[in-house]
């Protein structure tokens, strides 16, 4: 999510997900168990969240494979379709597009006892939306009704609460928009959207120790850098009940190590296979291999709060940089296939009735290192006469990519080392010196989409100052699009504005659209139904421990 967020329609088209069964060895270290009895636990590969495992907190990928466990919305996106179904709701009700009536089902609670309430929804939403709150997440409320002032651009917030929430008795509540949302109920399988219950908001800092939820999984243990525990609650009302007995969540902090120990019996599953691997993993893991497309987009962002990135001219240099990238080259020879040369910024898994279309970047994306070379040399050339691409050394083999493209670059310039790759360690890491605007060059920027809208690809990164605007990217004009298109109750009109604003992007060219990615996945002979969505995450629910 992995790393994002509103929108005022829906996509229709999805990739299905693709059910496969998995890789070798036996073994039961670290307490596996079980028979075909559901008792047993899938040992997992894992990456330590970058923020505390609030609903409204959480944006990137690792903390979000949690959330999906442990807590269920009014809607949950279908494994197999991606399309919105209701979880919690019984009914979402409107005359007009902008004032709905929300009806939740009886009977669900959380993990404490407590009953789930309407209560329950519109207190979790109002403290996710509070500036005070300082939640990650605030944004997804904006369109609700007193958004302003509760969560201000600047000043203090003058509410503590959304106007456009009203609790009307335990089982309905009210929400009034800002404006017509013909598809804002699709948005909200989206985690930021959970209930929580009174312990939260009572005793914060123990619940965020072990965070309490009304999922089909309960959080056990958590030791930061090792592992969490999570298990099968007993007590679930849902229909998608946990068919195992608990996921054990082991972090590593290198992707070849995890491959290692599914090889060797030690892991059940690892959803990121290295890419060195990618030649052998078909060989190895035969039909337990996953290989499926996703709602994932790979981008380098510059960090336009430096100057030496963002002044005049600089547009022609970052334009310059993407059309030194072999994109094809890269994919093909590192990926072995899993990645496709990206031609715009969202994802073909939406179809181009969802807004997906082949080739807006246009030349801009395309590789041609002549004029690559042209546009930075006119541009001023590179700050200092040389850049870094940054990432993060523990998931996702990005040494091996980063490095080939640095080559490019410097193939395009006739230069050595005029672009080299940094690594910082760990993703939590990585992510707080992003948070913090510690970056001089650009640096990668995974997309993991939220829902299946081509807004979810836009405004969360590019949007003057929406949350995952890591590189403070501002254009009134993407800006006004992006308003025009969320207001649209049209889908086509809705599409065709959200397309003119990445050719903005494409003129001022702020991330690099580098390729999209599969989801790709190995597990061992201890389990069966394993499946991702099309988020690319494993639906753990599911899986069964053989």
């Amino acid at each position: 999510m992995r790393e994002v967020r509103c929108a005022k329609w829906v996509v229709c088209a999805l990739a299905v997900a693709v059910a496969a069964a998995g890789c070798g060895g036996g073994g039961d270290s670290g307490g596996g168990g079980g028979g075909g009895d559901g008792s047993g636990t899938v040992r997992s590969s894992w990456g330590d969240p970058q923020n505390p495992l609030e609903p409204a907190n959480t944006n990137e990928v690792q903390g979000g494979k949690v959330l999906d466990m442990v807590f269920r919305g009014l809607k949950r996106y279908d494994p197999k379709t991606g399309k919105a179904q209701d979880m919690l709701a019984q009914k979402i009700e409107t005359k007009d597009s902008q004032n709905y009536t929300v009806t939740i089902k009886k009977g669900w609670t959380f993990q404490n006892g407590e009953k789930v309430t309407a209560k329950s929804f519109v207190d979790a939403w109002n403290y996710g939306a509070l500036l005070d709150n300082k939640q990650k997440n605030a944004y997804f409320f904006e369109y609700i009704e007193g958004y302003d002032a509760v969560h201000p651009t600047s000043g203090k917030a003058t509410a503590k609460t959304l106007s456009g929430l009203q609790v009307k008795n335990d089982s309905t509540f009210t929400v009034r928009l800002t404006q017509k949302f013909s598809t804002w109920p699709e948005t909200l399988g989206y985690a930021a959207f959970a209930p929580l219950p009174r312990a939260f908001f009572d005793h914060h800092d123990a619940w965020v120790s072990k965070p309490i939820g009304n999922g089909p999984y309960m959080v056990g243990s958590y030791k930061k850098g090792s592992s969490m525990k999570l298990k099968k609650w007993e007590k679930y009302s849902g229909p998608d009940k946990a068919q195992n007995g608990g996921v054990e969540l082991r972090v590593y902090t290198d992707v070849g190590t995890a491959y290692t120990d599914l090889q060797a019996g030690n892991l059940d599953l690892a959803d990121d296979i290295p890419a060195a691997q990618l030649k052998n993993v078909k060989q190895d893991l035969g039909d337990r291999y996953i290989n499926q497309p996703a709602g994932i987009i790979q981008t380098l962002t510059f960090p336009m709060y430096d100057k030496r990135w963002n002044k005049e001219g600089m547009e022609k240099v970052r334009r310059g940089l993407s059309m030194a990238i072999d994109r094809k080259q890269i994919t093909e020879r590192i990926f072995e296939k899993t990645r496709t040369p990206a031609t715009d910024w969202t994802s073909p898994v939406l179809g181009d009735d969802g807004g997906y279309q082949a080739g807006l970047c246009g030349e801009a994306c395309s590789y041609d290192p002549p004029q690559a070379k042209k546009l930075i040399q006119e541009g001023g050339g590179l700050p200092g006469g040389k850049m870094t691409i940054t990432y993060n050394a523990d998931t996702g083999s990005h040494k091996d990519w980063v490095d080939a493209v640095c080559n490019s670059i410097n193939n395009a310039l006739d230069k050595e080392n005029a672009c080299v790759g940094t690594s910082i360690g760990t993703f939590a890491d990585y992510r707080n010196k992003i948070t913090d605007r510690q970056m001089k060059g650009p640096f990668r920027a995974g997309w993991q989409m939220d829902y299946p809208l081509i807004q979810n690809f836009l405004q969360p990164m590019f949007y003057t100052n929406a949350s995952s605007n890591d590189g403070e990217y501002s254009s009134k004009k993407f800006d006004d699009l992006v308003d025009q298109a969320n207001a649209e109750s049209d889908t086509g009109k809705a599409i065709a504005d959200f397309r003119r604003a990445e050719k903005v992007l494409a003129d001022d060219m702020p991330g690099i659209p580098l390729w999209y990615q599969n989801g790709s996945a190995g597990y061992s002979d201890r389990l069966s139904d394993v499946r991702l969505n099309a988020f690319s995450v494993p639906v753990y629910n599911q899986i069964k421990v053989n």
